[in-house]
Parts: C-alpha cells; sequence; structure tokens
C-alpha cells in the first residue's frame, strides 16, 4: 500500500469510530469542565499528549487548566475536575490519581475504550471512544484496526476532544477569534 492509502484507511477507522461518539455524555463531559474551578488533565504517553492539546484549547478558552505533572500545577480541591485519557482505564499511576481526587472529593472525568475500567468506575463522568487498547493490538486483527497499538484511540482522541471544544464555545458564545487573545506569544 502506498502511503495515501494508508492514510485513507486511517480516515475510515477515524470516521467510524468517531460516528458512534455519543453526544450526551460530550455534553455532560463540556458541563463538567465548565462548572469546575480548576481543570486538571492527565494521560500517559500519547494520550497524555492528546490530553495536553485538549488543555491548551481549555486554556485558550479562558478556563483555568492544568496538566498533571508539571511543576506549576497545584493540589486539587473538592471545586476541580480531574479529567484522565486512557484508553485501558487501568494505567496505574492514572488509577491513584483517581483515587487521590476522589480523595479530596474533587470530580473525575474519563474517556476511554473501556466503560467497565477501574477508572471508568471511579469516575463520575465517562466518554466512551470504541476504539482498540494498545494491549488488544495483537489480537483483534485488522477487522478493527490495521493500525499498531493505541494509535486509533489517540486520533480519536484528539479529534473528539476538538469536537468538545467546538461544543464548549458553543455553549460559551465564543468564536476562534474570541481564544486567540490567548495563544502563545513568546514563540
Amino acid at each position: 500500500m502506498s502511503s495515501r492509502q494508508y492514510a485513507e484507511v486511517i480516515l475510515k477507522e477515524l470516521a467510524r469510530t468517531l460516528s458512534q461518539l455519543d453526544d450526551a455524555e460530550m455534553r455532560t463531559l463540556a458541563k463538567q469542565l465548565l462548572a469546575a474551578k480548576r481543570i486538571f488533565v492527565a494521560g500517559a504517553g500519547r494520550s497524555g499528549l492528546m490530553g495536553k492539546a485538549l488543555a491548551m484549547r481549555l486554556m485558550q478558552m479562558g478556563l483555568e487548566v492544568y496538566v498533571v505533572g508539571e511543576t506549576v500545577t497545584p493540589g486539587i480541591s473538592s471545586a476541580d475536575f480531574l479529567l484522565l485519557c486512557s484508553g485501558s482505564g487501568e494505567t496505574g499511576s492514572l488509577v491513584a490519581m483517581a483515587r487521590k481526587a476522589i480523595g479530596a472529593d474533587a470530580a473525575v472525568g474519563l474517556v476511554t475504550i473501556k466503560p467497565e475500567s477501574t477508572i471508568a468506575q471511579l469516575a463520575q463522568t465517562v466518554v466512551v471512544l470504541p476504539a482498540s487498547a494498545k494491549e488488544d493490538a495483537a489480537t483483534v486483527g485488522a477487522d478493527v484496526t490495521m493500525q499498531p497499538m493505541g494509535s486509533l484511540f489517540e486520533q480519536s482522541l484528539l479529534v473528539s476532544m476538538d469536537a468538545l471544544i467546538l461544543t464548549i464555545m458553543e455553549m460559551k458564545g465564543m468564536t476562534g477569534a474570541d481564544m486567540f487573545s490567548k495563544h502563545a506569544n513568546l514563540e
């Protein structure tokens, strides 16, 4: 196959996965984010990178948002919301974060493949992306995805979180121009 053909396969997989996105779950997550005093975002590996992309857009909307693990991230409190990005919903460090957040009376949200996962059971808000988890890649076969490991989840995470940003923009009556003033200017 050519690179263009691979890209076409990826786009078809993304379209199939994202066509199953539950709008009610997304709107609930949007409302949770808007209701929070501060938002904390975390994920491991590539999922964490997609979470950082979301955090950047939330900041550009004027929301107070932190990426867990950065040196300027404060402690979480009961007025805050922790959003975890985890395909498996079982990543040990993220399970521990969810438990600590709950211990501080903070709300927890999860974007995942597995609604039956440990973190999903702890979370108040769950958005399910019906992709394949990296640990399933060796067994699910090309009927779900031809991509390696968690690529389909990570790509779906980025696109669905951009859709979430558009949903929040609509709820707040914002435009991209409104957000531009918060764009980085030291580059």
